[in-house]
């Protein structure tokens, strides 16, 4: 059954947003985009959205309005900020936000909204570029199911796998709980990486043996080969990553429960990035186990 056309003011037009942003529009949606780079909007205009100069005009007529930002300062900003979605809500009065960012921030931004008569839905995403490009990502929201039930025909023109999981800031919370495992997964591949180069085995072969059993995961599947190539290049980019991991620690001091993998693993993305690595993809991690271990820097894709 076809998806009921929507009219959809798209916030955030980066990496992961213009792909998703794309996708609404082949799903037979009306977008209409805003992003502070002109050029971001233009590239998504010249694909049949309707280019909006400003917040205002990307929420005005819109049955939903959808961010994908950053970090949370930049989504406080569109919701608070001068001519913001408090002030210019969208018809719809649903604004969904696909960041990762904080779900203590996501609950202030809920309750504000819900005061001003409008719904919030948190539905972060996992799935990367990739995901985004092909509509596959895997979609965790949280709010009310009433309002999950009204974005429900815009979120299946981007993901596959959607789960309303909670209330208000629980979307944030089991994506960060991914980031977590993502991380402390790429830390270990680094290691089996490191100690199997040392010990002088085929790592392809290694990957592919790995793949067929219990090791297996998406991390060794997809980022495997660049990591043992030396390709740092495109991706989920380190300093990402590195907010999201950030994120986690500030929701787990906050509850008490020690994370000592995820410090450690941190720690590792902060020597990435001090090495000038935080533009460049998850893979990048590797970089930091040749400084370790004294091997030769891999080649560079980034």
């Amino acid at each position: 059954m076809a998806e009921a056309r929507q009219t959809v003011g798209f916030i955030g037009l980066g990496t992961m947003g213009r792909e998703m942003a794309a996708n609404l529009l082949r799903a037979g949606h009306a977008v209409r985009a805003y992003d502070v780079v002109p050029a971001a909007v233009e590239a998504l205009a010249a694909q049949g959205a309707i280019a909006a100069g400003s917040l205002a005009e990307a929420a005005e007529g819109a049955d939903i309005v959808v961010t994908m930002l950053p970090d949370t300062p930049q989504v406080e900003e569109v919701v608070y900020g001068p001519g913001g979605l408090l002030a210019s809500p969208p018809r719809g009065r649903l604004v969904v936000d696909m960041s990762t960012i904080s779900p203590q921030a996501v609950r202030r931004m809920h309750a504000d909204l819900a005061a001003a008569g409008i719904d919030l839905l948190d539905a972060p995403v996992s799935g990367g570029p990739q995901g985004a490009r092909a509509a596959t990502l895997t979609i965790m929201a949280g709010g009310s199911r009433a309002a999950f039930d009204r974005a429900l025909p815009v979120l299946r023109g981007m993901g596959t796998t959607i789960t309303h999981v909670g209330d208000s800031g629980a979307g944030q919370t089991v994506k960060l709980c991914n980031q977590l495992i993502c991380g402390i997964n790429l830390q270990a591949i680094c290691e089996a990486l490191a100690l199997g180069r040392a010990c002088g085995v085929d790592l392809d072969q290694m990957r592919e043996v790995l793949l067929g059993g219990s090791a297996a995961s998406w991390m060794l599947d997809r980022l495997g080969p660049a990591m043992i190539s030396g390709d740092a290049g495109a991706g989920f980019r380190i300093d990402l990553m590195l907010k999201d991991l950030r994120l986690v620690q500030e929701l787990a001091y906050g509850k008490a429960v020690p994370l000592p993998a995820t410090a450690l693993v941190t720690s590792q993305y902060l020597d990435a990035r001090a090495h000038g690595e935080g533009g460049n993809g998850n893979q990048a991690l590797f970089r930091v186990y040749d400084r370790m271990s004294g091997q030769a820097p891999s080649p560079s894709g980034g």
